[in-house]
């Protein structure tokens, strides 16, 4: 066993209690990041009874996750490699990865503050296309595009965050991790009615509340990687960009960015979709998105912290290790999930009124919609635990692949022949349907892993 072995806890301690160690404060940062967001809604909703302002937050969010896709995709490849060269014992590599790392965040800020600049209104022009109403559309327009221009000019402390976050990922510091994403979140809360009441901003106050807190958990995140994070160190002369290493990086990360951004042209034309069916089928699909990221965002606690543990250990040929991770992975996720879809199938109601929808129009919409969406978190578990398996060996296509079937060759078009009935209600069973779909290619796909990479490493290479 190696010396870099030695010094990480990735390749000695104990499977269950490292990956529940390396899990759970991401589960924990990440469902504070769903509350917040869930806050987030509520304020938002409460600011007028149209509900214009709740409109355009909805319909700005699959460009808002357009960029999260961007930076987190990329912080997937950076976190995979500097792991696996970790566990290789290659420091100095690993070093350079973290200054590509922050070479692409800048270039990743500046092309969407550039995005956020010039394409904001066009992009709510199409988007509000099925408002009939003029005054109602105008109004949607001009609230969504202040508030997305805030949160892509000021998006530099989105993207500092997360790579900073991703180096701490790598190495197995994600307490650190999620100290980070927990000092925005709580800032967001605090800001929130404090902005879109207090100041009496409105919409915008909620735009400049989320990147207040974003800014502060970039400089959190700063500061702690340099203070506390010694094996990965962020050297100035490695952020000139190096074309090879960037290429390594997006050759795991960039399937993870399309597999993204692919969700957010899926919301996008899923919002078309529904909006020309039900006035209130676009809130309440808004709602059930921040809702769901409730449940998801622990179940991809547990996908972050296995791409870290199995990856260094696929780089230290510790093949028990990383069987052992992987069923632990899924058994928690599996059961994650199920909890999920229990809830979602017993309070439906209360979820859409906290919200401010309580006319019963709305519910005969939203408590079918809500039940029927959750039955696809009974397969989706499994499918998000594969996708970290893929990433892990670098076989990130694979994720991309699933993530194609599920929303464009699946999800998008049963979701059109569906709506064709005239039924808001039966275009939701797409989701359970797509997510199906997802599990037999993630099946297939394990399967060809397992026996090319897995199985060809040696028993006897575990110590």
């Amino acid at each position: 066993m190696n010396s870099a072995v030695k010094e990480n806890k990735m390749g000695y301690m104990p499977e269950n209690k490292l990956l529940l160690s390396m899990s759970i404060p991401m589960m924990l940062s990440m469902l504070i990041q769903a509350l917040y967001n869930i806050i987030d809604g509520l304020f938002v909703a409460g600011i007028s009874p149209e509900q214009f302002e709740l409109t355009a937050v909805n319909l700005a969010f699959p460009a808002q996750n357009l960029m999260i896709a961007v930076s987190v995709g990329t912080g997937v490849g950076i976190n995979a490699l500097i792991s696996r060269y970790l566990g290789l014992g290659n420091r100095e590599r690993a070093d350079k990865i973290a200054g590509q790392g922050a070479f692409l965040a800048i270039v990743s800020y500046v092309l969407f503050a550039v995005f956020g600049t010039l394409l904001a209104r066009p992009y709510f022009d199409i988007m509000t296309t099925d408002i009939t109403d003029a005054a109602a559309r105008a109004a949607v327009i001009d609230m969504g595009v202040g508030y997305l221009r805030i949160c892509f000019i000021a998006s530099f402390g989105l993207f500092c965050q997360v790579v900073h976050e991703k180096y701490m990922q790598a190495t197995g510091k994600t307490t650190l991790s999620m100290a980070t994403q927990l000092v925005g979140a709580i800032l967001n809360m605090i800001f929130d009615p404090i902005l879109i009441y207090g100041c009496g901003l409105g919409i915008l106050g909620a735009a400049y509340a989320t990147v207040g807190g974003q800014i502060a958990s970039g400089i959190v995140g700063v500061l702690l990687h340099y203070f506390k994070n010694k094996e990965v160190r962020l050297r100035p002369e490695n952020i000139k960009p190096d074309k090879k290493i960037i290429k390594e990086i997006f050759k795991i990360g960039l399937p993870s960015i399309l597999m993204n951004s692919i969700g957010s042209f899926m919301t996008a034309a899923f919002n078309k979709i529904i909006m020309a069916l039900s006035e209130y089928a676009v809130n309440v699909f808004g709602i059930y998105f921040k809702l769901q990221s409730f449940v998801f965002m622990p179940v991809f606690g547990f996908n972050n912290g296995m791409i870290s543990i199995v990856s260094y250990n696929y780089g230290a040929r510790k093949k028990k290790r990383m069987l052992r991770t992987i069923k632990l992975g899924l058994v928690y996720a599996v059961s994650f999930m199920l909890f999920g879809f229990a809830l979602f199938q017993l309070f439906p109601r209360p979820f859409l009124t906290m919200f401010n929808l309580s006319e019963e129009a709305i519910m005969t919409v939203g408590i079918p919609a809500l039940r029927i969406i959750s039955i696809s978190f009974i397969f989706a578990g499994f499918s998000i635990i594969c996708s970290a398996v893929f990433q892990s060996f670098g076989y990130s296509l694979f994720s991309m692949f699933i993530s194609i079937g599920r929303q464009l060759v699946t999800l998008l078009p049963v979701a059109y022949l569906l709506s064709l009935t005239g039924d808001i209600n039966a275009v939701w069973w797409s989701y359970p349907i797509a997510e199906f779909v997802c599990v037999i290619l993630s099946v297939v796909f394990y399967v060809y892993i397992y026996k090319h990479k897995i199985k060809t490493i040696p028993d006897e290479a575990e110590v």
